[in-house]
Parts: C-alpha cells; structure tokens; sequence
C-alpha cells in the first residue's frame, strides 16, 4: 500500500525538480535575492537606526532577530504563493524548494553575522516545517476554486498581513492584545519563533523545551488538518 501510495508523489517530485531545473534562474531573485536584499536593508540598514534608539531587541542585536523571521516568513509566502495558482507543484516539493532557498538564506545570513549560534542549522527544518504548514491548507482550500480570482484576495488579505504581523520585524508583544492574540494563530509566527530560537541560542523566540514542543506540535496541526482536507477533496471531485 505504501509503495502504490508513494509512486503519484514521486512522479510529481521528479516532473517538478526536472522544470525546476530548467527554469530554475528566473525564481532565483525572488525567492533567494529578495530576501537578503530585505535582509541587508532591514537588518544591516534599519538595524542601526534600531541599535542607536533602542539597543537589542529581545536580548539580541537586531540583525541577528530580523534574520531568521526573514528567512520563515519568505518561505511560508513562498510556499502560500506555489499553494495557490499551481496547486500540482505538490506539498512535498514545496518543501524540497523551500528547504533549498532557507540553506542559502542561512549560510550568507551566517556569513553577514546575523546567526550566532550553531543551532541555528535547525533554522532549515522549522522554515521547511512552517511553508508545509501553510502550504498544506491552501493547497486543500484551492483545489475547490474555479478560477484564480480569490488567490490574489488571499495573497494580500491574509498572506501579507501575517508577514507583518507574525514577529518577523518586531515582536508580537509590541502588537495591540486583540491582534496578538491573532497572531498566535499564525502558522507565520510559530515558524518565525523556532527559527529565531535556533539561530539565537534561544536568547530570543522559543526558548523553553515547552515553546518548542507548542510550537512544533502547532504546526504539524496545520500540515495533518491541510492534508487530511486536501486528500478528501481530492477523492471527491475525483469520484464524483
């Protein structure tokens, strides 16, 4: 039954990785470029400002607390994005090319000084962990649409806010109580704050044994309830 069951999946991973291959230069600025460019000018440039005013940020400068929100909510908006308009690229490849843009998001992360820590190579897994997590229920909720028209709505209405409210650039406890609470919520955060609390040591984000397990236990949530969602839809429209 395994066997029988993995085969469609393979089959979409090799066709996806055998495009990827060939098309691969154009999304290299979106998803690799655009995120270091965010991240030298937020963390290298707004950092100063930040560092001058305020000082750290949560017990660390601010590059070294913008940068792993960076590298999770670039991909949970990656992984929203290929959830969206081509649902066939497969939850499973989304998490191969996720994990591939957050190792080299890492390592010139790593070399601008923005991760102190040796933990923070469990950055990669918990960035794969948290775009699954987004990609999972949208993949569900898209293949019941008829046309595209909803995804932009989606992308802007509650892909985009999570970026700016889920502790990427600062954190959530500066947010009214009403949103916090929001944000909590967001498959985002809970992705940013593992992030964070590996690349930092756990000097900031999740930095208990407890936050990692909520944290963790959060997301793997949204993955089981998105792929048991999208499995059923599947099998209906299939048979109807």
């Amino acid at each position: 039954m395994a066997a029988v069951t993995s085969a469609p999946v393979m089959r979409v991973l090799e066709r996806e990785w055998i495009v990827w291959k060939r098309l691969w230069r154009g999304s290299t600025f979106s998803f690799v470029v655009s995120p270091l460019l965010f991240l030298a000018a937020m963390g290298l440039g707004l950092g100063q400002l930040v560092q001058k005013s305020t000082g750290n940020v949560d017990g660390v400068s601010y590059l070294e607390f913008v940068a792993p929100g960076l590298m999770a909510a670039s991909a949970v908006m990656m992984a929203a994005g290929d959830s969206l308009w081509p649902v066939m690229a497969g939850v499973m490849w989304t998490a191969i090319r996720t994990g591939m843009s957050a190792t080299v998001f890492l390592i010139v992360a790593a070399i601008l000084g923005a991760i102190p820590s040796a933990w923070g190579v469990f950055a990669i897994p918990a960035t794969v962990l948290g775009a699954v997590a987004i990609a999972a229920p949208l993949c569900a909720w898209s293949i019941l649409q008829e046309s595209d028209g909803a995804f932009v709505v989606v992308m802007r209405i509650v892909v985009f806010p999570l970026f700016l409210f889920s502790g990427t650039f600062f954190p959530i406890s500066r947010l009214p109580d009403a949103i916090e609470w929001l944000a909590f919520l967001s498959p985002m955060w809970h992705a940013v704050e593992l992030s964070r609390g590996a690349t930092t040591g756990g000097q900031a984000g999740a930095d208990t044994v407890v936050a990692v397990v909520v944290h963790v236990g959060a997301l793997v949530a949204f993955v089981v309830a998105g792929w048991w969602w999208g499995v059923r839809t599947f099998h209906r429209i299939l048979t109807q």
